[in-house]
């Protein structure tokens, strides 16, 4: 926990001792599942259960590309306890899928593209039946040689009948002859990067009596799940119902639906409840991964390292199928400068499908590829100028009134300079004493490093952007309904909880805007009017905001009839700890008493701002808003043995209003946590496109352990004018920020360049001449 934090958290608790708990936006409330959490009653998936329930499991292809030539399910359907067996034959509606774009089939049929992709599905009486009778269905391939090369998918046979690219931007922004004095280059690969769920993955199939199928599911898009499942099953959209189960948290792994989809044929092929527990492999073979990215940049500045132009190519690769891909790539396009001043910009980008394993949302997908070559960039313009890394990123970091690459001048704040100063200035960690007692502080922990005179110091940093909510003309909306009735509100909205705090917020919201201590939030299900996917902070800005203009409609029917009585206006009184007041002290009665028995409820929308598609020179107004982060990151490194120790992490980042200080501390230390993984630990190797070790113990994520100290040292709040409340979201920005610094501060205790994330350990060692 950060110092900072750690200081709102005593300030929260000396408050409630003199004035009792604190509530509305503001305050450190607790998120209302988490006694059920720790307690281990919270309801995940894999804990659901019904009455006559059958299992599924999935057979999945051993091969990254293969033609099918036949499939044979005899042996399966005659297993004693196996109920039905479905494959492409069954799907009986649209049998592609997509996040993005519709292009990956429910099972393969023909060809199939990746490892672990699905193929048929079983249902029976017990878990063990079914994998066997998955195992036991015969498949014959033509086992076909794989690309696995993104650069060799350009000049390969199409691998899709939509071909190999996804999507190509290129960026023209200023004066393509422009040329600096001093020139830096560089060639970088980022690695792929799993979201490797901790809870398992699993749902739950329902039949109706109506003929359609009730899903019970981790889901972040319920209504984009629903859509996609009763286009698949060849039913109307009524009659299929998403209800969202208790999700463990979602980086990317719970929007996809490489067994969501069988399960719900299973259910309706036999007329039973299908339950399926993905085990740690099937969850490594079936979710989307990070793309992994290869990068080339050519940075230009004048002899005062000021950017003169940057030239960059990069290429995303996507796997199999296109997913998100077109999402990701133009956020890697629009943010390949970072937050600094460039005037003139050439990039390329390219997105392509391979025989690798999908790709997709990942938090900060995009950005934290581009912010590792970008702020590698940086380091070498700084040692070839013989400045400071600190000081030639001051020299041209971006502000508010700015322009992006993209044409799109910057108007939320981008407090980038006061971010940096503030992380730059922060006191740096004492040095490790040189005794037994201090061992487990050296990198690899006790006898981890070869003699302590090996190890060395480096400090390094990272500037990360990211964008908030969809982009490209993509519309983001939401939809709550906020109902008061005997002194206790409820919230009705489709915004899954999936960590990110949205249910605390939304009890928070209506607190400070009607006065309510008991606030309940209704479960989500597809009933509901949708509120859109979980990800890049859009339910705090978008289904927050529609929580608010709700609870503001219902504050004003509370009020209207009290200011009519007394001769005066609904904004001349106030709620304040459940009373109602007015401005001269004339009016003074309780929520409670004002309601007097009524039922009062809103529903109201909330819709950002639109933004525009990218044009064919990658121009135009493309993001509803961003967030900036800077990371000061100090490492040890043995430089014999290459192993690294990550001592501190100082974060600064400008978040726009605090809302739950608590809870924004969390959120942040988490994303740090997972860069951290990004730059030193996690790389699922899929040689030739078959994954390498799909388990927690070939994929090391890092452990509490590994943490390093994590120092909060600045919080910027300056509010953005046209988000609700003025907050941004908090958790990409540190994924996209932690790795490039990290990266930065090995760098500079080793002298080595650094240009592949996970750092290996050979790219940390330095030999003596």
């Amino acid at each position: 926990m950060s110092n900072e934090a750690a200081t709102v958290q005593t300030a929260d608790a000396a408050t409630e001792e003199e004035t009792g708990p604190r509530r509305g936006l503001g305050a450190s409330l607790p998120a209302a599942d988490a006694r059920a959490k720790t307690e281990g009653t919270f309801p995940y998936a894999a804990d659901l259960w019904a009455e006559g329930l059958l299992w599924a499991a999935v057979l999945r292809s051993p091969h990254p590309h293969a033609r099918i030539k036949s499939i044979d399910t005899t042996h399966a359907r005659e297993m004693p306890g196996v109920r039905a067996v479905v494959t492409h034959e069954d799907v009986p509606g649209t049998s592609v899928l997509g996040r993005g774009k519709a292009d990956r089939p429910v099972f393969a049929s023909e060809v199939v593209r990746h490892h672990g992709e699905p193929l048929a599905a079983v249902a029976a009486d017990h878990p063990d039946t079914a994998r066997m009778a998955a195992a036991a269905v015969i498949v014959e391939y033509e086992v076909l040689d794989p690309v696995t090369d993104p650069e060799q998918a350009f000049e390969a046979e199409p691998l899709h009948p939509d071909g190999n690219l996804v999507r190509h931007i290129p960026l023209r922004h200023g004066d393509a002859d422009a040329v600096g004095e001093v020139v830096v280059e560089g060639l970088y690969r980022i690695g792929r990067q799993d979201p490797a769920p901790i809870g398992a993955e699993a749902g739950l199939a329902v039949p109706r009596p109506d003929g359609g199928v009730e899903l019970y599911l981790a889901s972040t898009d319920p209504h984009g799940d629903r859509d996609t499942a009763a286009a698949a099953f060849g039913l109307q959209q009524d009659q299929v119902k998403i209800v969202v189960t208790g999700v463990p948290g979602a980086t990317a792994d719970r929007e996809d639906q490489s067994f969501q989809l069988p399960l719900g044929l299973l259910a309706l092929k036999t007329g039973c409840p299908v339950k399926l527990a993905a085990t740690r492999e099937e969850s490594f073979l079936g979710h989307t991964h990070r793309h992994p990215t290869l990068l080339r940049y050519r940075h230009h500045a004048d002899a005062e390292g000021k950017l003169v132009k940057v030239e960059a190519q990069i290429l995303l690769d996507a796997g199999a199928y296109a997913g998100t891909s077109s999402d990701a790539l133009a956020a890697a396009v629009a943010f390949a400068c970072g937050p600094y001043v460039v005037p003139n910009a050439f990039i390329e980008g390219w997105a392509v499908r391979t025989n690798n394993p999908p790709s997709g949302h990942v938090r900060g997908e995009g950005a934290m590829q581009v912010c590792a070559a970008y702020e590698a960039q940086m380091d070498k313009l700084a040692k070839k100028l013989g400045l400071d890394p600190a000081e030639v990123r001051m020299r041209n970091v971006m502000a508010t009134g700015d322009v992006l690459p993209t044409g799109q001048t910057v108007t939320c704040p981008a407090p980038v300079a006061e971010l940096l100063e503030a992380v730059r200035d922060f006191p740096l960690p004492p040095l490790p004493k040189d005794t037994p007692e201090d061992e487990w502080l050296l990198p690899g922990g006790p006898e981890g490093a070869g003699e302590p005179a090996a190890v060395r110091r480096g400090v390094g940093y990272g500037l990360g952007m990211v964008h908030m909510l969809g982009a490209e003309g993509a519309d983001e909306v939401s939809t709550a309904t906020v109902r008061v009735q005997n002194g206790v509100a409820t919230v009705l909205c489709a915004a899954v909880e999936t960590g990110q705090g949205f249910s605390t917020l939304a009890r928070q919201i209506v607190q400070e805007t009607l006065g309510i201590d008991e606030v309940h939030v209704v479960p989500v299900d597809t009933d509901q009017p949708p509120a859109g996917a979980g990800c890049r902070g859009r339910h705090t800005w978008v289904s927050g905001g529609a929580v608010e203009r709700a609870a503001k409609m219902v504050r004003t029917q509370l009020l209207q009839p009290l200011a009519h009585k007394f001769g005066m206006s609904t904004e001349l009184l106030q709620i304040t700890d459940g009373k109602i007041t007015s401005y001269d002290g004339v009016l003074s009665t309780t929520v409670t008493e004002a309601m007097d028995g009524k039922e009062l409820w809103a529903t109201a929308q909330c819709r950002p701002h639109p933004t525009e598609p990218l044009d064919e020179a990658g121009q135009g107004d493309a993001f509803v808003g961003m967030a900036f982060c800077v990371i000061r990151a100090v490492v040890d490194v043995d430089i014999e043995l290459g192993s690294v120790r990550v001592v501190e992490l100082a974060v600064a980042q400008d978040v726009g209003r605090v809302l739950n200080p608590a809870q924004l501390a969390a959120r942040i230390e988490a994303g740090v946590t997972q860069g951290l993984g990004a730059a030193l630990t996690e790389n699922l190797r899929t040689p030739r496109g078959l994954i390498r070790h799909p388990d927690l113990t070939g994929y090391a994520l890092p452990t509490a352990l590994d943490a390093p100290d994590i120092r909060i040292v600045k919080l910027v709040e300056e509010r953005d004018v046209v988000a609700p409340f003025g907050a941004k979201a908090v958790s990409a920005a540190p994924v996209v920020a932690s790795p490039a610094a990290i990266a930065s501060a090995v760098r500079a205790a080793t002298g080595r360049p650094v240009n592949r994330l996970p750092i290996r350990p050979q790219a940390a060692v330095v030999t003596s001449n």
